[in-house]
């Protein structure tokens, strides 16, 4: 497809290749269309996390808990909350901004709260299974054995992997994506 000017890009506003033929619109459009398909992946376990956790304190034998997991289960809870706020912002942001030609800051400031959102969701559900380990074994050592164990599990799949990648790239010289620019 030609862009504004009747040309074919194959680099993005900034000059760094895109890999492929695509006008700024275009990319505007798969880039938000990629970005809300993986919200849909990660919202549904947040949702269902989330019911779970607001049932918990109606059940029997809540109370009788310790102090530690009463204070894991409200972190849990309140880690849980903020995923949800921050992953689904970027619908709330869409809607309120629709029309109004703002698609580029949209799908930047999505990102962004999307990496936020997937991080406190990475932290919740550590929370969670470090109250589940401590309910369940009692034990310290376990409890921190296994938060440790699931804490760097999400660091090295959700953090390191895709940034070692990121960096490699911008090692090869391409550069790293610009916020868009007001105009």
């Amino acid at each position: 497809m030609p862009d504004r000017d009747g040309e074919m890009a194959d680099r993005d506003p900034e000059g760094r290749p895109s890999g492929r033929q695509e006008t700024e619109d275009e990319r505007l459009d798969r880039n938000l269309s990629e970005l809300l398909q993986e919200l849909r992946v990660a919202l549904p376990g947040v949702q269902v996390l989330f019911a779970f956790l607001l049932a918990v304190p109606f059940q029997q034998h809540f109370t009788s808990i310790s102090d530690f997991d009463k204070k894991a289960y409200f972190a849990t809870l309140l880690l849980t909350a903020i995923s949800a706020a921050l992953l689904i912002a970027p619908s709330a942001y869409h809607r309120l901004t629709f029309r109004y030609q703002q698609k580029g800051r949209l799908v930047f400031i999505a990102n962004r709260l999307s990496i936020a959102g997937l991080a406190t969701l990475a932290l919740a559900m550590t929370s969670a299974i470090m109250l589940v380990t401590n309910v369940l074994f009692g034990t310290v050592a376990t409890t921190v054995v296994t938060t440790s164990l699931v804490l760097t599990m999400f660091f090295l799949l959700w953090a390191v992997l895709p940034l070692k990648r990121r960096l490699k790239y911008r090692d090869e010289g391409l550069p790293l994506l610009d916020p868009p620019r007001d105009d």
